[in-house]
């Protein structure tokens, strides 16, 4: 496994004295490097020393002393784009270490991207912020909810649209294949936008088509995008849905490792739960989404199609994402009946009448839909795909207004739980290489030039934490609870979390992909 070089004793500018600094930690670099005992300098907001304790003066000194020092880590899946003006102090991501967030995933965006960052820009944030560009969000404004292929001259506009997009600053596309309008797109229109995307120095990212009996056809399809996109290609949060597949990581892993032999750039990453979560409408035929929610809606009011789409919204309840037992969907939030959050389909339904709850889906999906939880993901997946070397950590969470309806705790607990869980309890990962996932991994993988790491020159966000009592709290039932275990946390060499405690301080910044021109 490929090793940055080891630079303990480096300084830049050795005779200034630190703004911070950072002591006696064990230090672990985020490249998989084994920890050592030392100090951190910072000076304005970068890096300034790493190295063995030192004497030097600072203005503040922060004791990590019996806990671990690494980068802020690299939330690559993020659905914070709301969230981060409702919440801007991202309490839930700074209490797990969790410095950068990337937004536009599944296919979906803010767009223009320009407009959103310099949005961002203006209000100020603790974390810092990026964006990729997404493939359903563009198709929708130029081919619409329609299935068909698009025409020439709206690929040469989607192109456009993206390429724009890459200026604006996105780090890549991404597209969300089992949504609408990415379940329609042909996978020759998304290889061209991947061409745009990877000549400007972008990255791919897939909600692929299906992550249950499907999985690897899914998988060879995000390959080939990759392959002939002529860009790096990443599954995002890669699991295995419903009982019935469980035990097909083994060969995903096996497509993704070939793929990687022969010299196709494939990663993939994961967040730690044998739970999804998604919109009630993943249950429902797409056929049926067709040309939004009107359309559905003039559909369930007759009855042949809403026979034809109720059988089919049994198949994935028994087969997909319900796996065969209706406690298995339970609702995280319905705008048209609060009531419901905390519930599952069984609660509601009242029996298992598989019938009679896919009634209740298209009843709730005519009302306006609901975010659901769904418990078809099993452990022995979870670990194979965490184990792969090359799978980075990333939450598929957002910045949730604390208290408000009963959402998955990935949104509290992704990073802490792989450190508590998975490394210190499990030991399924060594901790040096849990922080790599975390830090530069998808660093390097998104072109963020100046993070990921602890070396003097890059920007100084860092995490310090107690290895021995480190943990997420968040459980499904009662999910708003901030993991533990985090002491300090400095987002841009300002300290945001200070012994425990959450500071005033905002100073996160918009990030900027590797093709941005800068207004």
């Amino acid at each position: 496994m490929a090793r940055w070089i080891l630079c303990f004793f480096c300084t830049i500018a050795a005779a200034q004295e630190f703004d911070i600094k950072i002591a006696g930690g064990r230090i672990v670099d985020g490249a998989g490097n084994p920890w050592f005992l030392g100090d951190v300098g910072i000076k304005g907001d970068s890096i300034v020393y790493v190295g063995p304790s030192t004497t030097k003066a600072a203005r503040a000194v922060l004791d990590a002393r019996g806990k671990v020092v690494t980068p802020g880590f690299i939330d690559t899946h993020s659905h914070g784009r709301r969230g981060v003006f409702e919440v801007p102090s991202a309490e839930n991501q700074i209490r797990q270490g969790v410095t950068t967030i990337l937004e536009g995933p599944d296919g979906s965006s803010p767009y223009p991207i320009g407009a959103y960052l310099a949005r961002f820009s203006k209000v100020p944030a603790t974390t810092n912020f990026g964006l990729l560009v997404g493939q359903g969000t563009i198709r929708q404004n130029v081919v619409g909810l329609t299935n068909r292929k698009a025409t020439g001259e709206e690929i040469e506009r989607m192109k456009g649209m993206v390429r724009q997009a890459m200026r604006d600053g996105a780090f890549g596309l991404s597209t969300g294949l089992t949504y609408l309008p990415g379940t329609f797109t042909p996978i020759e229109e998304v290889i061209e936008l991947a061409k745009v995307a990877g000549a400007l120095g972008g990255v791919y990212t897939s909600h692929m088509r299906d992550e249950a009996a499907k999985i690897e056809d899914s998988v060879k399809e995000l390959i080939r995008i990759g392959e002939e996109g002529r860009l790096p290609a990443q599954i995002t949060h890669h699991k295995i849905i419903g009982g019935r597949n469980w035990g097909k990581s083994a060969a995903t892993l096996a497509l993704v490792e070939a793929a990687r032999r022969r010299g196709v750039d494939v990663t993939i990453d994961q967040y730690p739960y044998t739970a999804s979560s998604t919109g009630l409408s993943v249950l429902i035929p797409k056929w049926a989404l067709e040309g939004g929610q009107k359309a559905f809606q003039e559909r369930a009011g007759a009855a042949e199609a809403r026979t034809r789409m109720k059988a089919e919204i049994v198949t994935n309840l028994k087969e997909d994402r319900g796996s065969g037992d209706l406690r298995n969907v339970v609702f995280a939030s319905c705008v048209q009946d609060r009531t419901l959050a905390g519930k599952s389909l069984r609660d509601l339904t009242g029996s298992d009448d598989f019938e009679k709850a896919a009634e209740h889906v298209v009843k709730l999906q005519e009302a306006g839909g609901c975010s659901c939880i769904y418990h078809a993901i099993g452990e022995d997946d979870v670990v194979r795909i965490l184990k792969y070397p090359w799978t980075m950590v990333a939450s598929d969470g957002g910045i949730p207004v604390f208290g408000h309806d009963v959402p998955h705790p990935r949104n509290y607990g992704t990073f802490a739980r792989v450190l508590g869980r998975y490394v210190r309890e499990k030991n399924v990962l060594e901790l040096e290489d849990a922080i790599r996932r975390m830090t530069s991994l998808p660093a390097v993988r998104f072109g963020i030039q100046d993070r990921g790491l602890l070396r003097p020159g890059m920007k100084a966000d860092i995490g310090v934490f107690d290895a021995a009592t480190v943990i997420d709290k968040a459980e499904f039932g009662n999910p708003h609870q901030y993991a533990e275990g985090f002491l300090h946390v400095l987002v841009n060499g300002t300290p945001v979390l200070v012994n425990g405690k959450m500071q005033a301080a905002r100073p996160g910044r918009a990030l900027y992909g590797p093709a941005a021109v800068r207004p």
